[in-house]
């Protein structure tokens, strides 16, 4: 599912610009793409990681380099296509959407095991999570791998999966709102657009 396109020329994306409201990790990554793209530097890379709580604040990332945005953008990929065959499944009949290389992928991607935590206890007593060692790439690949498994393999949560409505987003995320009645991907952001255009119609119908 493409989410979006390259960023703009000119255009500087920062960690401030990502967002972390689609309530799972994978579909987090899948919304790096809108309005454009976001994982254009190892930095942000980092920030997302950090953002998304894959480990914890502070965990050194500094052997991180631009093959892991390769490697993250290709994931993400990945998981875009498969929330576009679940979305957009095949009509009654119709022929079943070819992503089974797709399942291989993501399954591969999630064999190696995930950053390993463990607790640490500070001066204070009190006890914090950090990580064994600095995680590698396809550790942490791994974990959001893991995440889309667990999403697309549990009915209840797939079923929750809902596309924004506002116009021209394309935002997945899981709807887990008392009634499933939540139409935006962020009240803040689509919810409040759509909010200020209602009021402008009203407006000028009022002034006509």
């Amino acid at each position: 599912m493409a989410l979006g396109t390259g960023s703009r020329p000119g255009t500087t994306i920062t960690p401030h610009d990502l967002r972390f409201d689609a309530g799972r990790i994978c579909l987090d990554l899948l919304a790096t793409t809108h309005p454009e793209e976001r994982l254009g530097s190892v930095d942000v890379l980092r920030a997302w990681i950090v953002g998304s709580g894959l480990v914890p604040p502070g965990t050194p990332l500094a052997h991180a380099d631009p093959s892991w945005v390769r490697e993250f953008r290709e994931l993400r990929d990945l998981i875009g296509q498969l929330v576009a065959a679940w979305l957009l499944p095949a009509p009654p009949g119709g022929p079943v959407p070819p992503y089974d290389h797709v399942l291989l992928r993501v399954n591969d991607l999630a064999r190696p095991a995930p950053p390993a935590p463990r607790a640490v206890r500070r001066q204070d007593g009190d006890l914090v999570r950090e990580l064994a060692a600095p995680p590698a790439c396809g550790a942490l690949l791994a974990a959001v791998a893991r995440d889309a498994v667990e999403l697309f393999t549990d009915p209840a949560a797939r079923a929750c999966l809902r596309q924004c409505a506002g116009d021209n987003c394309p935002i997945v995320y899981l709807d887990t709102s008392r009634g499933r009645r939540r139409r935006w991907c962020s009240s803040e952001v689509c919810g409040n657009r759509e909010r200020v255009a209602r009021h402008r119609r009203r407006a000028a119908v009022a002034r006509a």
